[in-house]
């Protein structure tokens, strides 16, 4: 692969990752893959704002990933659910989830002994 190939699909992996592969839009995806869910549902299982619940999920609409379901039965209801573009996204969503939750502890416990040894660096020039 030459390296104008290769600069061109980082741009378009950099390009796809900004716009899916934010914190909340993985969470979403995540919460999402066992079926319907409505907003306060999302919103009280992720601990996220309104107002960020209501943008991502919007713009996991324009991007194909999330549908709005509107029914219209006496008390009217909206739920959110994968299209099926997202649900082809969850599996390496679900991937990166079981990675985090496998290896949780290693990465604390590396970064809490990078920080010691980083503050006793500090104590040390400055004594």
């Amino acid at each position: 692969m030459s390296g104008t190939e290769f600069s061109s699909q980082c741009q378009v992996i950099n390009s796809v990752l900004a716009r899916v592969g934010d914190r909340w839009s993985v969470q979403i995806i995540f919460a999402l893959g066992n079926g319907p869910k409505r907003f306060n549902a999302l919103k009280r299982d992720l601990g996220i704002t309104q107002r960020v619940l209501a943008k991502t999920l919007r713009d996991l609409q324009i991007d194909g990933l999330v549908m709005r379901q509107e029914s219209a039965d006496l008390l009217p209801k909206v739920e959110y659910e994968l299209t099926e573009l997202g649900r082809s996204f969850r599996g390496p969503v679900l991937a990166l989830a079981e990675w985090a939750i496998q290896n949780a502890a290693a990465i604390c416990t590396l970064s809490q002994t990078a920080t010691s040894a980083r503050l006793s660096l500090m104590e040390a020039a400055a004594e």
